[in-house]
């Protein structure tokens, strides 16, 4: 069984100002990542917290990307899927070098910056993993009555 067409346009009808709000959002934590005064004990931490923003801001890109060149509405979905779960693996990398700054002029500032911004990324990720779960699993649905005539054709 096919997707409801307009269930699987909803489906990537991502927010305008979530978005915008999300791309602003990352680009001023990179920009205070790169040029903020952060401090840690650790040597290479705060290069590595550039780096795992850098790639979580191209994650978050590839989630975002436009799907409608796949043919085939399923991969579409299992696409975005997958894009969903490299996006949290690389905001899961993400907190772990955050979690290794402990100072400096900007590190307040920089921390409630980004776990605003970690709230926000996850209830986005959350309600689109959503929808299309929901839709993955619309193709499985049987009704009983589809299943009792199924069962009827094989007599």
């Amino acid at each position: 069984m096919p997707f409801d067409p307009q269930k699987l346009e909803r489906a990537f009808a991502f927010d305008p100002d979530t978005v915008r709000a999300l791309r602003e959002h990352w680009s001023h934590l990179i920009t205070q990542a790169v040029w903020g005064e952060l401090k840690t004990g650790t040597i290479g931490a705060v290069p590595r917290l550039r780096k795992r923003l850098l790639e979580l801001g191209e994650n978050l890109r590839s989630l975002l990307s436009d799907r409608a060149w796949i043919p085939h509405e399923r991969e579409r979905v299992k696409g975005a899927m997958a894009a969903s779960l490299n996006l949290r693996d690389s905001l899961q990398q993400t907190d772990r070098a955050a979690k290794l700054l402990n100072g400096g002029a900007d590190f307040a500032a920089f921390e409630a910056d980004y776990l605003a911004f970690r709230k926000t990324l996850l209830a986005f990720v959350e309600h689109h993993e959503k929808i299309w779960g929901d839709l993955l699993e619309s193709l499985y649905d049987d009704t009983p009555d589809d299943a009792s005539n199924e069962d009827q054709d094989k007599d």
